[in-house]
Parts: structure tokens; sequence; C-alpha cells
């Protein structure tokens, strides 16, 4: 025997711990299971590609088939043959089964479907499914009760349908026995699937055709050397290396060793460790080991999968968005302004009517006859083709219609590019979120579907709203003109009635204190001061007060602006800092997925029967 299984025989005589490790991780694997497959079914906020997806997917599948093996009082060994084309896997399975019961031939391939050697004690329903579709050859041998060997089809197969069948039983294995000869020890294709599952299973290596790697005065490494170097760099320091000649075992006659075997030939060595060397003590051994190799690629499996934290990113793309929104409803307020200038007329009667309520008695009454003689003078130019066609006629104060004003409003604004710019500011924002660092596949949604709301009825609101804003600022205005309104108003009101009872006043004390007659123009004196006066206070509001589009339009703007920019900010802002949450959900999960798995395995790892397989594992190897 070569000396590293003299090392792991030696090793595997240590005394195992009594209590039933397999059956107690069983449990565990299967509520790993359950948790990871409830995160892959959730929707998530940070997808997973189809990469970490088929990866994690594979890591629950492995899970439960892990359980499932565990769970039995004598769980089985599965030891798979691996190699290329015409290595004698076949061979080598015939010559230790004593039969013919692979296919070998020296046409290739040879093996197309798997060949399951087993006990005939092993009923097929402890079989994993991917094992019980295959060929399957029943024994005896009381030493293989707990093992099943699996012949597979040519990894470097032709047919892609083969290379599918060797994957497909790949996730059964609990020992690849990675077959080699001295043409296809090392070739591309099996190197690249042994380095991509030497992280969950255990690996044994043969050196078939040993007869045909000796040849006296050769120099340089023999192929043994030169696999034994390759697998170092892998992190095997002593892999376990069978050299073996299986045809010349096949061909013995009445099960007797066969007489020319080379030197260092291991046939006999392979046959019994696999009979005896792997023992109960060191199949649950290398169970556990699977299990902790298993849990080692669902941790590196997780954190590939572990969204990013997304909080300071956030952060920072909200302060950006909320400059970006600031200009964005400056820009669409001064739309929507200039879509109000027709409408101009009717809403600064709109406005003076508003304002005028202020005042009672008289001078309410005159300004509304002013009005109404406006008013009425419009209406008949109506009638009259040539006026009403060459002035831009519009509704009365008493026909207005502030739904209308502002659907018209919109209607021209969104003639006039507003469509385009809300369009246009989601892209902006997420150019500028992923400036800042946030990625767009996470936005990308969130921000389309603020997209997709009812903007010309927000607008709308926003529209009315700034109206009545406006309106509030001029009919009660503050400041300087809050007080030049309320002496107008005082004036309005106790003025033209001051001038009239105070004109008949002088007039009755001229006639009774001073016995002079009136005159016709003594009668009538104090009705013209008294129009005089509402005519001069008409005037002095709209001197000191002019309610004129060109100075409501500013307020108007201004409080649009501040509208408009309050509800792009509910519904952009919250995006970001939601999403971050919501994402750092996501990654507890994940964490906590880790940290379960992480307990499990330092349980596992305490426990001695982890180390006695040790040659069949590699440490990470240095890249």
């Amino acid at each position: 025997m070569s000396p590293e299984g003299s090392c792991l025989m030696n090793g595997m005589s240590a005394a195992a711990t009594s209590e039933p490790i397999l059956r107690t991780l069983a449990p565990s694997l299967r509520a790993l299971a359950e948790r990871l497959t409830k995160i892959l079914e959730s929707q998530r906020q940070f997808p997973l590609d189809v990469i970490q997806r088929a990866g994690l997917e594979g890591i629950v599948a492995d899970l439960l088939r892990k359980a499932q093996d565990l769970s039995e009082s004598e769980p089985l060994l599965i030891v798979m043959l691996m190699g290329g084309t015409g290595v004698g896997k076949s061979t080598l399975l015939n010559a230790f089964a004593g039969a013919e019961i692979a296919s070998a031939s020296p046409i290739r391939p040879t093996t197309r479907d798997p060949v399951v050697y087993l006990h005939e004690a092993i009923p097929i329903e402890r079989l994993d499914p991917a094992l019980r579709a295959c060929r399957l050859q029943r024994h005896s041998r009381a030493t293989l009760r707990q093992k099943v060997v699996v012949d597979t089809p040519d990894l470097d197969s032709t047919e892609l349908a083969n290379r599918d069948r060797l994957m497909a039983v790949m996730p059964v294995a609990d020992i690849v026995l990675y077959v080699g000869s001295q043409e296809k020890y090392h070739d591309r294709l099996g190197w690249e699937i042994f380095r991509d599952q030497r992280q969950r299973r255990a690996f044994a290596f043969v050196l078939n055709k040993w007869d045909r790697c000796l040849h006296p005065g050769a120099t340089g490494f023999r192929p043994d050397e030169d696999l034994l170097r390759d697998l170092q760099r892998e992190g095997f320091l002593k892999p376990l290396l069978f050299r073996t000649s299986a045809s010349r075992w096949l061909n013995r006659v009445d099960g007797q060793p066969p007489s020319d075997l080379p030197e260092g030939e291991q046939f006999a060595e392979l046959v019994h460790w696999l009979e005896l060397g792997l023992s109960h003590l060191e199949i649950e051994a290398v169970k556990a080991r699977g299990v902790l190799q298993l849990l080692d690629d669902l941790d590196q499996q997780l954190a590939r999968a572990m969204p990013p934290d997304l909080t300071m990113p956030a952060k920072h793309t909200a302060s950006a968005w909320a400059e970006i929104l600031r200009e964005e409803a400056e820009d669409d307020a001064q739309v929507l302004v200039n879509a109000l200038d027709p409408s101009q007329p009717e809403i600064e009667r709109h406005f003076i009517r508003q304002g005028h309520e202020q005042f009672k008695g008289p001078t309410l009454w005159y300004l509304k006859l002013y009005h109404g003689v406006q008013d009425m003078g419009l209406s008949l130019t109506s009638w009259i083709p040539s006026i009403s066609k060459s002035t831009n006629q519009r509704p009365t104060a008493d026909q207005w219609d502030l739904a209308r004003v502002t659907r018209d409003c919109i209607r021209i604004g969104r003639e006039r590019s507003l469509d385009q710019r809300l369009l246009a500011l989601g892209n902006r924002l997420l150019i500028e979120a992923q400036n800042q660092g946030f990625p767009l596949n996470v936005l990308n949604d969130s921000v389309a579907e603020v997209g997709k709301l009812d903007w010309p009825r927000r607008l709308e609101e926003a529209v009315r709203e700034a109206f009545q804003r406006a309106e509030q600022v001029w009919v009660r205005p503050t400041g300087t003109r809050r007080w030049i309104q309320k002496l107008l108003v005082v004036l309005g009101n106790f003025l033209p009635m001051a001038v009239f009872f105070g004109g008949y006043l002088l007039v009755m004390y001229r006639f009774y204190i001073e016995r002079t007659p009136p005159t016709m123009v003594d009668l009538f004196a104090p009705i013209f001061f008294f129009l005089l006066s509402l005519v001069l206070l008409q005037i002095l509001i709209g001197t000191l007060l002019p309610i004129r589009w060109p100075t409501i339009r500013a307020e108007f703007r201004r409080q649009l602006r501040d509208h408009l920019e309050q509800v792009l900010r509910q519904v952009y802002l919250p995006i970001p800092p939601r999403l971050a949450e919501t994402i750092q959900q996501e990654r507890r999960q994940l964490e906590e997925v880790r940290a379960e798995a992480k307990k499990v395995r330092d349980w596992l790892q305490g426990r001695e029967q982890a180390t006695r397989v040790a040659a069949l594992y590699g440490s990470e190897p240095d890249r």
C-alpha cells in the first residue's frame, strides 16, 4: 500500500464519539433548506441573477438529499467513477466486481448509461431518484453492504447527452474516484469538473493502465508524479492515489492475483480501501465532511448573493434628487403659467371680483354695477361678428369656472412638452442615482411606476391649489399691502355714505339755521359727490391695489412651483430609502441563514469524525 494510503488507514482506527452525529444533522439541514426555499420563492427587491439562483437551488437540493440520506441508521456511501474516454473506468469496475457488469470496448464512448453496483439488500427506494433510472447490478458482498459504486459515462464524450447523464448523478456522489490513464490524467474538461466539485465532494484518484507508465530509461516525471504535483497545487497535500492495471486483474484465473503485475501496482489496495478501509466510521466521517463542504459552499453562494448595503447611496441619491426635483418644479411651473396667459382677462376679472367682496354697502353695489355693465358690454359685442372676431372674447366673471381654466391650462401645457419633461425626469433621476452608486436594476421598476401615475390629475390639483393660495395672498394680503387694503376698505365702506349724508345735513343746516332755501344744485350736489367718491375710490383701489395678470402671475408661479415640488418630492424621494430598507431586510435574511449554517458547521467541525478522511479533501489552493 502507498504511504498515503497507510497514513489514511492509521487515522481511520481512532474511536468514534457515541453521539449520533449524522441523524442529528438531518433536521438542521432540512431547516436550512426550508429557509433557503422561502427566500428563493419570495419576490425580492434585489433580484438574484441566473447563476446565483441556480447555485442556491442546487444547494437546496443537496441539503434535502443529505438530510434524507443522513436520516437512515445506516447511510449509503456513493462512490462514483469519473474519467475521460478510454481510461478504463468500466474495466476497473468489472475487475472490482469480478464480472463483466459494465460494457468495456475499444468503441468510444462505451458507457452511455450509468451502471450502479449495489448490494442486493438495498431497496431501490433508498437510492436517490437520479440513480433509480440507471442500470442496476446487484451483488451479495457483505463488505460492500453500505456502499454503492457508480460507473458514469465519459466526461469528454462527444455525445452531449452522456455528459448530461454524468452531471445528473454527480450531486449524489459522496466520493468521486477520478480515473485517469497515462494519456488522460489531467485533461482540461475533467480538471474543470474536478475544480468545480472538489469543494462539495471527497476525491480519491486512480491512475489506471499503470503498466504503460513504466518505461525503463525514461527521463522526466512519470504520470503519477506529475499528477501528484498538480494535486498539491490544488491543495491536496497527501492525496489518495492508487496505481492500477485493471485489465490484468479482470483477466485473472481462479481469482488469484495476476503474476505479471508491474512494480507499484495497487489494485488490491484499492479494493481493500473500498471494502474495509471505508468502514462505518469512515462512511460517517465522509458524510459529515461532505456536509461541511456543502455548508462552506452554501456560505460562499450566500456571500455572492448578498445584496449591497445601500443606506448611504440611498441618502446621497435622495439629496441629489431633491435638487433635480426643485429645478423640475421650477420649469414645469413656468410651462403651466405660460399656458394660462390666454386666460389673462378672465383671471384678472375673477381676482378683482374676489377682492371687491370685502367692501360693503354702496361701494360694493357700485363695483358690482360697474362690472355688470362691463360684462353686459362684452356680451353685446359677441352679437357683432366683426367685433367678436377681433377681440379675444373670454367668459365673464359670473361664468368663472376654475375646473375649466385648469383643464385648459393642463391641455396646453401637455401640448407644450410637459409630458416629455415628466418622462425625461425619470431618466434624469436614474442617471443621477447611478452616479451616487445606487443600482439601476433596483430603481428601474419603482421609477417607472411613478411615471405611470395619473399626472394630468395631479397637475390639475396643483394648479387649483396654486390658484386658491394666490387668491388668498391677493385678497387677504400681508405687510404694507394689507394696511393699504384695510384703509381702502374703511374708506369704501364709510366715505360715500358720509359724503351723501353730510351733503344733505349741510343743506338742512343752511335751510333751518341760515334760512337759505336750497337750490337744485344744492339738492343734487350730495348725490354728485357721493358718486364722485365712489369713482375716486375705484380709481384708488385700481392704483394702490392693482390686480393685473403680470403681478398675479409671479405669485401664482411661486405657489405652483412650491406645490409641484412638494408633489414630486412626495412620490420620488421616498423611493431610494424605501428600497434600501427593503434590501437591508433581504440582507438580514441571508445573513441569518449564514449564521444558522455557521452554527451547524461549528458544531460539526468540533467532532473528531470529520478529521479521519482528511486525505480525501484538499485545502483551498492559492490562486
